[in-house]
């Protein structure tokens, strides 16, 4: 018997595959497959090609612009808008593209459902382009925080209506979908996963052991995310300034984005180090690498902020010992003191004293390792995939009674 046809309709897809560029719909998509015939539909990015084949899953990109300055879809779209005011010419041009795209996806590949990944804006092409087909809708955080103005819920109310189900990152996510009229027994909280690597038992014991000193090296703190506003890294390089001479530590800096250089200029002076963009390698090894890894997220001044960043899940994954604001998603992936620690958003004397805490602590980072690790299990990305799948089923037995 034929798999089911699957669309997935998504703006964020690595031009190859694990180039550093958030890959959670990607590695979702993969595993849909199990079940699944799937088509992935996706804009073009420098550095990709039109067609491609990606394991179990066909890839196409569609163009919306000359190539020369086609770059809107590289990253995250609504910051490479604030980035760069030109972009917003790139904007109706890519929208047109996507219609275009996906009428000619359902008349060509006649997909038993849709998996729109983002309102806005793949929501609001699949209401247009297939309005009939069933479709589940999921929304990683940002659609659903920044886009609040009055003309924008009733966009997004639009695009709700028409989604068989949706799926959110936290409960506050859901609260709000459920505001927005998704009736709550068709909304639900599931979160991305992250892929476990390979361990055995003995070297999975090791997160037990508390590291003994290495020469008197520098503790290694490390962050990654883009570099923008909700990430908060302007918060821990606050935080950093506080913190006591000794032990010594220093600050890698995984990302790249629009506040770059006045992150740089806000580091004057500390021991901080920009890598920029982490592929999947060196983010592995930066993991590896670090004694403490901070994820101080806080509100933006458009209202956007974290749902659950998947870097989130890989740092679990990689048994780091970690740090997280105290927002929705953050706080409901840590067990406080367990599996990591949090802190009030934008508390930059708080922070310092939790990392000071940490550092001076062996013992107590070896604790959180193993906590996360631990905790890992439950956010895995074949978990993820069969319960993702299990709704995508569930969404064609109903349209099929």
């Amino acid at each position: 018997m034929p798999k089911p046809r699957l669309l997935v309709l998504a703006s964020t897809w690595p031009a190859v595959p694990e180039d550093g560029t958030p890959s959670f719909v990607r590695d979702l998509a993969i595993e849909e497959a199990e079940q699944f015939e799937v088509l992935a539909l996706v804009p073009r990015v420098p550095g990709s090609v039109a067609e491609e084949q990606d394991g179990p899953i066909l890839v196409r990109r569609y163009r919306f612009f000359p190539t020369r300055w086609e770059d809107l879809a590289d990253g995250a779209i609504l910051e490479n808008l604030r980035a760069r005011r030109t972009r917003w010419l790139q904007l109706p041009f890519f929208l047109l593209g996507q219609l275009v795209a996906t009428r000619r996806a359902v008349r060509r590949f006649k997909p038993d459902v849709l998996h729109v990944h983002w309102i806005v804006p793949q929501g609001i092409i699949a209401r247009v382009a297939a309005a009939r087909v069933p479709k589940l809708l999921t929304s990683p955080g940002g659609d659903i925080y920044a886009l609040d103005s009055a003309p924008m819920r009733r966009v997004k109310r639009w695009v709700l209506g028409n989604a068989d189900r949706v799926t959110v990152m936290n409960r506050d996510m859901l609260a709000r979908a459920v505001e927005l009229g998704v009736p709550a027994e068709h909304a639900r909280v599931l979160p991305m996963g992250t892929r476990l690597p390979a361990v055995d038992a003995r070297a999975d014991s090791r997160l037990d052991i508390v590291p003994l000193p290495e020469d008197d090296r520098p503790l290694r703190i490390l962050f990654v995310g883009r570099l923008v506003e909700k990430k908060g890294l302007h918060v821990l390089l606050r935080a950093l300034r506080g913190l006591p001479a000794s032990p010594a530590w220093t600050l890698e800096v995984g990302g790249d984005g629009p506040l770059r250089g006045a992150s740089e200029a806000q580091a004057e002076g500390l021991p901080v180090t920009f890598h920029g963009q982490l592929d999947r390698d060196a983010l592995d090894a930066a993991f590896a690498r670090a004694d403490v890894v901070v994820f101080p997220s806080v509100l933006s001044a458009s209202g956007d902020q974290d749902g659950l960043p998947v870097v989130i899940l890989d740092a679990f994954a990689a048994g780091a010992c970690i740090v997280v604001s105290d927002l929705p998603g953050l706080n409901e992936a840590v067990v406080d003191g367990v599996s990591g620690l949090i802190v009030p958003p934008d508390d930059a004397d708080r922070l310092t004293e939790v990392l000071g805490r940490l550092l001076a602590d062996a013992p107590l980072r070896a604790h959180l390792r193993r906590g996360a690790r631990e905790r890992a299990t439950e956010y895995s990305l074949e978990t993820a995939g069969a319960r993702y799948s299990a709704v995508l089923h569930e969404v064609l037995a109903e349209r099929a009674r």
